[in-house]
């Protein structure tokens, strides 16, 4: 069988795939049905937070396999319990709701707002303030969030009751208070698919106290930076500041479908029976490989991923044909000389697997990578951005 002529028979033409069939993984290295290795620094996008087929992941998945694979949100289950209080623990949050993907945790964190909003202040508190450049979900809510023109342009109308500002100003988000009656304002604290780009401090904690002030809930979509990818928990604590609701997914299930929605004081008890579910949110087996990920997610692994994450910051600044280096951890955007496909399309050749993000390469490797083999995978990009055109 020749699997790329039957996925382009079958498939949704959605995605512009590479010319690799991927068939094994083990840490950070991808296999091809060829033979061909590949240093994988894009992680399935961020998802495989310690690498392919890690033993202590694979070993919490199949335990959980052998007892219940499924059961409904009508029953208990222990794993998603222990998961919930784990991720309160470690934040200081305090109820968390499971969905499956990062646009349903951030659906469930625009419901939670524009309800508190509504019995705060009346049903005419509904508008969420979002970023220019911000990504939040493929939705159609989730889209109408997202600050990016070209998402919307084929799925007119999208919902109602968003507005876009510019980040890194603070008097239009003032000034947008003004004129809406806004719920929430909703921000990535890097914007990932925006191109790695992080908010600077002083902005965002600008914008928490504009936000407390103003009685305004601050949500902060951690899908992409969360769960150690900064060298923080989350990304908002490298800022110092609480937000009130946190959205997250990715690197949480360590390879399996799971979101989860972070709810804080405020928001806490904001929803009741029946306001809302998801058939396989809090799913036993995706909640059994996403604690195997989240206990290991102590500070001494947090500062080991920031130690790389600094090493390739320091590596690529001083490379010729990159002109500049944006992030943080092991999130970062290189801006080449070059256009980007091309680095990443020789990368490819050379054994390396790497991401875009606007004209931007992107890296987001397996944040418990062995060192020696980021130092391998850095020199190929590195000597690749230093050719000429």
């Amino acid at each position: 069988m020749n699997i790329k002529e039957v996925d382009n028979k079958y498939l949704a033409n959605t995605y512009n795939r590479f010319p690799v069939e991927a068939s094994f993984g083990k840490g950070a290295i991808l296999t091809d049905k060829s033979g061909k290795e590949y240093i994988d620094l894009g992680s399935g996008i961020g998802v495989n937070a310690f690498g392919y087929c890690d033993e202590v992941w694979c070993d919490a998945v199949k335990d959980q396999l052998l007892k219940i694979q499924h059961t409904s949100n009508l029953y208990y289950t222990e794993p998603s319990a222990r998961l919930a209080k784990l991720l309160c623990q470690k934040t200081g949050m305090k109820k968390v709701f499971f969905s499956n993907s990062g646009a349903e945790a951030n659906e469930c964190a625009i419901k939670a707002a524009r309800k508190y909003a509504s019995q705060k202040k009346g049903d005419e508190y509904f508008t969420i303030i979002t970023l220019k450049n911000s990504f939040h979900g493929r939705t159609l809510t989730t889209l109408a969030a997202t600050g990016q023109d070209k998402f919307h342009e084929l799925y007119k109308p999208l919902t109602d009751g968003f507005v876009s500002i510019s980040a890194e100003n603070i008097d239009e988000l003032e000034n947008a208070i003004k004129l809406y009656k806004p719920a929430a304002v909703m921000a990535e604290c890097i914007q990932g698919e925006g191109g790695v780009i992080p908010l600077s401090a002083d902005y965002l904690q600008a914008v928490r106290k504009i936000t407390e002030k103003n009685d305004i809930l601050l949500i902060l979509d951690e899908v992409q930076t969360g769960n150690g990818r900064t060298g923080k928990l989350y990304g908002y604590m490298n800022y110092g500041i609480m937000p009130d609701i946190v959205s997250t997914a990715k690197g949480l299930g360590g390879g399996l479908p799971i979101g989860a929605t972070l709810l804080g004081e405020k928001v806490q008890d904001i929803f009741e029976f029946g306001d809302h579910g998801s058939t396989f949110g809090a799913n036993p087996v995706s909640c059994a490989a996403a604690l195997s990920i989240l206990e290991r997610m102590t500070d001494d692994f947090l500062d080991e991923v920031k130690e790389k994450g600094n090493y390739l910051f320091e590596y690529f600044s001083k490379c010729k044909g990159i002109t500049a280096v944006s992030g943080m951890g092991l999130m970062i955007g290189l801006k080449t000389s070059r256009p980007a496909n091309e680095i990443i399309g020789e990368a490819l050749n050379a054994g390396v697997l790497l991401l875009s993000a606007k004209d931007k390469v992107r890296l987001l490797p397996p944040l418990n990578i062995d060192f020696d083999l980021l130092k391998k995978a850095a020199s190929i990009i590195s000597k690749i951005c230093e050719k000429e055109n």
